[in-house]
């Protein structure tokens, strides 16, 4: 059953010790158009207790001074006004002159019909407002709660960088009660529902509201976090050793730790983000916001477990990570570790080939400083997608090809058993890379990282936040630079 509570009850629950400040005053405007519509409003008011559907404000959470719009569903189904409109707006424009993170909690059925088209237009004026303050790059957080639908879920209910949503909430764009009255069946039943909106990648997370008080600080601790500005000395590289060969066997093992471990072992504040956004998502990619030590930043990371190649869904929840960071200007850590991208029919038909060129556009024209950590197998064009940065640390069994060495084998050689002699010509492994200047930094495994999981993972950890701190973002010819020949 899903729990609904008022707005004053969900901010009594969020904020610090029930301590809030409003920022409302009393609607203005022209009288309403009809007595009944007269009667309505009136009514609202005695239920709620609230003279319009939203509240607007700023309090702390967890310490920090935050600036909210929450939904008072008991008003007129929340709905949206010219007045509420105006409040809202009022409230957005406040909290970006004043620097504020802002959270957005609607509960909606959409415009306010008793207004008529006059309020249904207000969602692009709300809009603008969101993207004003997005512009300025401060977070916008939003937490759909039971019941959003219509254009409230069509506008600033679905513009946040971090999306959660009640458990079981009810959350579409047309409401069910319409579906029936318009087509005269009712709407499939489970399609409208939080938990089903994250696993197809529309929303972030399912949150209780007694939760949403740590998910969305901790959240806020990375997205107004800020690397140190002091470089930190990068360790000196130890030469690795044994063969190409020997190093891609290791990084093959099933207990190798991934992108996964290194967030367990070695990170802070983590928050996982489901998906494009736009529905697609896809385990092979991991997006999260984390902290490794002082230093946040935006993570996109390959993830080994499970066997799912990388494909053009994938790639393009790569794209939204590299959005959030240029949007918020915090650094990215992209996390190589694939066997290749999915070779299918429908990869091919979504565009693969043009999400990986896209992927690479976006990442060596990023304005934000960039960090890539190659942890494992680097296969083919998804390995390359994520592979530019300003700085990249390479595990000492990582490596690096354009095929499998097998696949190498098997075009010069005709047969796969030539693999590792292709492998150790075509230059692969981390001292390789090391040495003409792809790589920057070795991350030592002692001996193998399946062997010491949780100490090999803090150490990538600590060498991730050495290499965030005094990172500046680089430019596309720095980028690049690199990778000429005699660099």
């Amino acid at each position: 059953m899903t729990e609904r509570v008022g707005a004053r009850e969900l901010l009594r629950r969020v904020l610090d010790e029930d301590a809030w400040t409003s920022w409302d005053t009393p609607p203005a405007g022209e009288p309403p158009p009809s007595p009944a519509y007269a009667e309505d409003l009136a009514a609202a008011r005695e239920r709620s207790g609230c003279d319009e559907a939203v509240l607007t404000g700023e309090g702390l959470l967890r310490g920090r001074r935050v600036a909210f719009v929450v939904s008072e569903f008991r008003f007129l189904a929340g709905s949206i006004g010219l007045a509420t409109a105006d409040r809202i707006v009022a409230a957005v424009e406040r909290a970006t002159a004043a620097g504020l993170p802002l959270l957005a909690a609607p509960s909606s059925g959409g415009t306010r019909m008793q207004e008529g088209t006059a309020a249904f237009v207000q969602m692009a004026r709300i809009t603008a407002a969101v993207m004003a303050h997005r512009a300025a790059g401060l977070p916008y957080l939003v937490y759909l709660r039971h019941p959003t639908t219509g254009g409230v879920f069509a506008s600033w209910g679905s513009l946040g960088h971090v999306t959660a949503a009640e458990p079981g909430a009810l959350i579409g764009f047309l409401g069910p009660r319409v579906y029936e009255g318009l087509y005269g069946e009712p709407f499939p039943p489970g399609v409208q529902v939080a938990e089903n909106l994250a696993a197809k990648g529309l929303l972030d997370a399912v949150v209780a509201i007694d939760d949403l008080a740590g998910a969305a600080s901790a959240a806020l601790d990375v997205l107004c976090g800020r690397p140190p500005t002091a470089p930190s000395p990068l360790p000196e590289s130890v030469p690795p050793e044994g063969t190409a060969w020997d190093s891609i066997e290791r990084s093959r093992r099933p207990d190798r730790p991934g992108v996964r471990e290194l967030l367990r072992h070695g990170a802070a504040d983590v928050t996982p983000l489901s998906g494009t956004g736009q529905g697609e998502a896809e385990p092979g990619l991991l997006l999260a916001l984390a902290r490794f030590g002082a230093a946040p930043c935006v993570l996109v990371g390959q993830d080994r477990r499970g066997g799912h190649p990388l494909g053009p869904a994938g790639l393009r929840v790569a794209r939204r990570g590299m959005r959030l960071a240029a949007e918020l200007g915090l650094p990215l850590v992209t996390v190589v570790d694939t066997p290749g991208a999915v070779l299918s029919a429908a990869a091919e038909e979504g565009g693969l080939a043009g999400e990986i060129a896209r992927c690479l556009a976006d990442l060596i024209t990023l304005p934000a400083p960039t960090l890539c950590l190659l942890l494992g197998e680097g296969t083919g064009g998804a390995a390359l997608a994520l592979l530019p940065a300003d700085r990249v640390l390479v595990a000492r069994h990582a490596w690096l090809s354009p095929l499998p060495p097998e696949g190498a084998s098997l075009i010069v050689h005709r047969t796969p058993a030539r693999a590792g002699e292709m492998a150790e010509a075509q230059g692969v492994r981390s001292a390789d890379l090391l040495r003409g200047g792809s790589a920057d930094v070795l991350v030592d495994e002692r001996p193998d990282a399946a062997d010491e999981p949780e100490a090999f993972c803090r150490r990538a950890a600590a060498a991730v936040e050495r290499g965030l701190s005094g990172l500046a973002p680089g430019a596309p010819a720095a980028r690049q630079a690199r990778y000429r020949r005699g660099s």
